[in-house]
C-alpha cells in the first residue's frame, strides 16, 4: 500500500507542478528492498528547491514509517525532477 500511495502522490505532484510532457516509474526489486524511482521531464522548481511541500513531506514520512527512506529533487541531467524511494520488503 505504501508503494502505491507514494507513487500516486509523486504522480499527482508531476501533474500539478511540473509542466512535464512525460513521466516514468521504475520499480526495482533487490534482495531486501523495493526501489521506486519516479521521474519527469518538467521544469520543476530549479536548483533552489525548498525541502518540500506537503506531498513530498508525506512521501518521506510514509517511507520512514515503513523503515525506508525517500529523496526528491532536480534530476542530475538538469531536465526535470525525480523522487527516489527505498522500501524494505520485510519490516525491521
Amino acid at each position: 500500500v505504501a508503494a502505491y500511495r507514494i507513487t500516486q502522490e509523486a504522480l499527482t505532484n508531476i501533474v500539478k507542478h511540473s509542466g512535464a510532457d512525460h513521466a516514468g516509474i521504475r520499480l526495482t526489486w533487490e534482495d531486501h528492498n523495493l526501489m521506486i524511482d519516479i521521474t519527469d521531464d518538467g521544469q520543476g522548481g530549479g536548483r533552489g528547491l525548498p525541502p518540500g511541500g506537503n506531498g513530498l513531506i508525506g512521501i518521506r514520512e510514509r517511507a520512514a514509517a515503513c523503515g525506508g527512506a525517500a529523496t526528491a529533487g532536480p534530476r542530475t541531467d538538469g531536465h526535470g525532477f525525480t523522487v527516489s524511494v527505498r522500501l524494505p520488503l520485510a519490516r525491521p
